[in-house]
């Protein structure tokens, strides 16, 4: 790398690709320059260290998402296998998966870089892993190159790249993928790796049952262990807290977020079991909570810090509402039971809004302390 760079430095052969080449080269050492003017650093965390972070947060729930795809694929057929060839069969489905999703991401995302001629931002190496993880497992990859494609264009780079979008990539792609091609990213066999190869195969989601007007047959315990259909980085709640047990304890995502969405749906919930007119409405407050994409959504997606509400009161509103909407989503639409991805959206949105009157109401209130304190 140091042998090739004076290369794609100012009045070098290849400077106008000096953004990707630098872009690799940050990406994989640690800079090997010091700022001497000017830098006010608090501290020496940097984007690429706090993505990783949020990575590691993510193995947990990846892990068990891809021997999670070997265990339903067979248990559909009612054929046993050991658990190194589980996790071997769902590697196989989730690396092509992965693969798609960072190569077209990145290259992207580079190319914008090399044509405006600033830096590669390391935001992407987290919506890289979230994307595949919150898409079913049987989608097309054809299907989610698409959908990368219009995140990352119309999500990002449309606003500016990485810090300046407004709504999450990774929930962009998934809402692209859902409304374009709605056949194949619900039902009961898109969740299954390989449904179709049988008759008679049933993948569908505990959402997708009790929106069908059917009991859920899955135990608590199932639940919490996220032995059930869904999408591949969603069904284990045990995985998810230990994600964000460690983000929380590394300071990377906002605790006030995370408990006012899980409070919202609580509340939102509980209300309906007191009407219960349906199989949606009477099912328990708290098993909502463990099913779908709530707990995923409430630890990774509703705390991204670019999409999310940055003032303390704002963060509090702005997951309750999350939490609200998304149960009212999977009461009240019967064609979507999910609701989580449709509530991060809206609320991307208002985020600014909810920050701008939370600064407002403070000035208005330190405008009149002042004024107190002068005419007393």
């Amino acid at each position: 790398m140091e042998k090739y760079r004076p290369h794609f430095k100012k009045g070098g052969k290849f400077e106008k690709y000096g953004p990707a080449w630098f872009g690799i080269d940050t990406f994989l050492f640690t800079p090997n320059h010091t700022t001497k003017s000017g830098a006010h650093i608090r501290d020496g965390i940097d984007l690429k260290r706090v993505m990783i972070i949020v990575v590691f947060a993510l193995v947990p729930a990846t892990f068990f998402g891809v021997w999670n795809i070997g265990f339903q694929h067979f248990s559909q057929l009612g054929i046993e296998k050991t658990f190194l060839e589980l996790l071997w069969f769902g590697t196989v489905r989730f690396v092509p998966m992965v693969i798609i999703s960072y190569g077209v991401g990145l290259g992207i995302e580079f190319a914008y870089a090399v044509f405006r001629g600033h830096a590669v931002n390391e935001g992407y190496l987290v919506s890289g892993l979230l994307i595949p993880l919150i898409m079913p497992i049987d989608t097309p990859l054809w299907m989610l190159t698409i959908s990368v494609i219009f995140a990352v264009v119309i999500g990002k780079e449309a606003f500016g790249g990485t810090g300046m979008n407004i709504l999450n990539p990774a929930l962009l792609a998934r809402a692209f993928a859902f409304f374009s091609y709605a056949g194949s990213m619900s039902g009961d066999k898109v969740w299954v790796a390989d449904a179709s190869i049988t008759d008679g195969v049933s993948g569908e989601t505990v959402l997708g049952t009790l929106a069908s007007g059917k009991e859920a047959s899955l135990s608590i315990f199932d639940m919490f262990m996220g032995y059930m259909p869904g999408s591949i980085g969603e069904t284990s709640v045990l995985m998810i807290l230990i994600g964000a047990a460690f983000l929380l304890f590394t300071g990377m995502a906002s605790w006030r977020i995370m408990f006012a969405t899980i409070l919202g749906g609580a509340f939102t919930a509980f209300l309906f079991n007191l009407w219960g007119l349906n199989t949606l409405m009477s099912f328990p407050w708290w098993q909502h909570l463990m099913v779908g994409g709530f707990i995923f959504g409430a630890v990774f997606m509703a705390t991204d810090p670019v999409t999310a509400a940055q003032t303390s009161k704002g963060k509090w509103i702005y997951g309750f509402l999350i939490g609200v909407i998304a149960i009212l989503v999977r009461i009240f639409n019967g064609a979507y039971p999910e609701g989580m991805m449709m509530a991060i959206l809206l609320m991307n949105v208002f985020a600014p809004t909810i920050d701008h009157y939370i600064i407002e109401s403070n000035i208005k209130r330190r405008e009149k302390r002042k004024l107190k304190t002068l005419t007393t």
